[in-house]
């Protein structure tokens, strides 16, 4: 028969305190070294995985739109994890995940559109703009900071991909040990139903993500729609079999310039923060006008863009259809429309273009019939670069001038001038000089990027109005340095600036003029109403801009006698 040994009674203690037992009563091991460590790295995971699924399905698609909100698209994902058995909850979870990071990279896009298109991000058709928009990007900041903003992008896409559906498993894993919880958590979602608010106009739930979706399915609809709609809308044109003596008589042997100034929109005439500056320009160079003997008449155009796309603006113009987007805009250069440059072509007038923002061929141009066009290539500008519009209005103009004007023994010109002194990112321009001694124009100085990416919103406002005031110096300086009683100047914006400068909701509309020293040339406009001068005040008529081509060639024409 065995002895009972005893045991100390410090043993006995450490013991029940190893086995996780105090007296009779037991209880959880409390956690030491690695295994405190590994409850707060997981508890830690948990809630980040919880709070990128909730932005993700939370974060709106439009600046200035509420961010915390119960997404009520919770609502179906958490019974969709309660109700599919084990192995379809995984893969149903990791599915969902890929298709929240897609629809996450949806609404950035939407948000960066919306910022400065006043829209959202067609998938049908605005793929097309990137390329471009690199090049906006590298000639604003440099190309190596393209790069890296270029690089961060792509970073951030593959980091959403891979980590948002990690955190969706992880969650669903959660909501299943926690049956209980996360059914009471579905039913504190239903005061979606209700439409509970915490502040007036906000409901308490959102559908941040099911809205953007919707939305854009319906785009892509219209997209595939559209084709046919505006194939339609281009068969009908009355102009375009009439013969060319027939077309522009009442401009016979004047130069027509039809000269578009970037991001000059109703604001910048109508807003307090731009129009005392802008508007004392354009009242100014009346006054200067009317003394050198030109009259001028102003109203609005409704354009087909806004924040950009310049080349919609310019086709919807020209050729008498809305051209509103880039499908729209393929269609019209892979056809035979018939447009105002090359009506004046037919007429017998020479067409040129001066596009000092293309770099490279254009083949869409096709469309505009033009004899010539004049590029960053072979315009002979050897002087310093100016962010986006690498080379100043006045040398533009003054090319024109100097390539075309000046030709011997010439026909009338028809000429489409773009001026790009006026484009986002609004820094830096240059001086107004001499045009006699502009020649390649090393005369101007500044240039670079100037603190691009350092301005406050005020200061890129205050920038874009000193612009859009040298753009408009510009064009008032040409003409009472170089018009005559053969000049007649069609001078608009292209479309209105960005939401950082109109704010949001802001009208398409764009000022539209015509100045000649020949008053029988504006007697043919007389039935249009529009206003006297360089300003159109709120009251000026307003026409879509679409209308435009019609109207000119029929008050010129031999109908309008």
């Amino acid at each position: 028969m065995m002895t009972a040994m005893k045991v100390p009674m410090q043993t006995l203690r450490r013991i029940r305190w190893r086995r996780g037992t105090t007296g009779s009563a037991a209880g959880p091991a409390p956690l030491r070294g690695s295994g405190r460590a590994k409850a707060v790295a997981a508890g830690t995971a948990t809630t980040l995985a919880a709070l990128l699924v909730l932005a993700a399905l939370a974060a709106p698609n439009q600046p200035g739109r509420p961010f915390v909100r119960i997404p009520l698209e919770a609502l179906p994902g958490v019974a969709a994890v309660l109700l599919l058995p084990g192995r379809a909850r995984r893969i149903g979870a990791a599915v969902a995940g890929v298709a929240l990071a897609l629809l996450t990279v949806l609404k950035v896009l939407d948000m960066g559109f919306f910022a400065t298109f006043a829209r959202p991000f067609d998938p049908m058709l605005d793929w097309r703009l990137f390329g471009p928009a690199v090049e906006v990007l590298s000639d604003s900041i440099g190309r190596p900071g393209a790069i890296g903003a270029v690089a961060g992008v792509v970073v951030l896409v593959l980091g959403l991909l891979v980590l948002v559906p990690l955190a969706v498993l992880r969650l669903t894993g959660i909501v299943v040990r926690h049956r209980a919880t996360s059914i009471r958590t579905v039913a504190w979602l239903g005061c979606a139903v209700f439409g509970v608010q915490v502040v007036t106009g906000v409901p308490v739930a959102a559908t941040n993500t099911a809205g953007p979706v919707y939305d854009h399915v319906r785009l892509v609809k219209e997209d595939l729609g559209d084709r046919g709609t505006f194939a339609a809308e281009a068969s009908v044109d009355a102009f375009h079999g009439s013969p060319g003596p027939q077309l522009l008589t009442a401009l016979r042997g004047k130069d027509v310039v039809v000269t578009f100034v970037e991001s000059y929109g109703r604001d910048a005439v109508q807003n307090p923060e731009y129009a005392p500056q802008v508007t004392a320009v354009l009242d100014a160079g009346t006054r200067q006008l009317d003394e050198a003997g030109f009259g001028a008449r102003s109203a609005f155009l409704t354009s087909a863009a806004t924040g950009g796309g310049s080349h919609l603006a310019h086709s919807t113009l020209q050729s008498g259809l809305w051209v509103d987007n880039q499908q729209r805009y393929l269609q019209l250069t892979s056809g035979t429309r018939f447009t105002l440059s090359a009506a004046f072509k037919r007429a017998g007038w020479r067409t040129v273009c001066f596009a000092p923002a293309n770099t490279r061929n254009w083949p869409e141009g096709r469309i505009y019939g033009y004899d010539k066009i004049y590029d960053s290539r072979n315009m002979g500008y050897r002087g310093p670069t100016y962010a986006m519009s690498s080379i100043p209005d006045q040398y533009t103009i003054s090319a024109f001038q100097r390539l075309e004007r000046t030709a011997p023994n010439r026909p009338p010109l028809f000429a489409e001038i773009d001026l790009l002194s006026s484009h986002a990112p609004w820094t830096p321009i240059p001086r107004l000089v001499d045009y006699r001694g502009i020649d390649d124009g090393s005369t101007f100085g500044g240039g670079g990027q100037n603190g691009v990416l350092e301005r406050t919103g005020a200061q890129v406002r205050a920038d874009y109005r000193q612009t859009i005031e040298y753009s408009l110096s510009v064009v008032i300086s040409y003409l009472r340095t170089y018009g005559d009683d053969n000049l007649v100047m069609v001078f608009l914006g292209d479309h209105q600036p960005a939401p950082v400068i109109t704010g949001e909701n802001a009208s398409r509309d764009v000022p539209v003029t015509i100045v000649a020293r020949d008053p029988a040339v504006l007697e043919r406009i007389s039935g249009w109403g529009w206003q006297d001068g360089l300003r159109p005040d709120p009251q000026a008529p307003v026409w879509k801009m679409d209308a435009f081509r019609d109207r000119f060639l029929t008050a010129f024409g031999p109908s309008n006698r």
